[in-house]
């Protein structure tokens, strides 16, 4: 896989572990979702994400 693909499965499972401890846990863990969000909003103007550089560090191809 590559790190567009992996971008968007650590995004998805953040954003559904997030409901799921809000739900389960305390509300304000939806806080999470929505920097998980925001930062998606972003990378969309900017094509930069914190957690693509992390994936190119650790060795996750382009």
């Amino acid at each position: 896989m590559n790190v567009d693909r992996w971008l968007r499965l650590i995004a998805g499972f953040f954003v559904m572990l997030s409901v799921a401890l809000s739900y389960l846990h305390d509300p304000r863990w939806l806080y999470f979702t929505a920097f998980v969000g925001l930062n998606l909003f972003q990378s969309a103007f900017t094509n930069w994400c914190p957690m693509m550089t992390f994936l190119r560090k650790v060795g996750v191809k382009s």
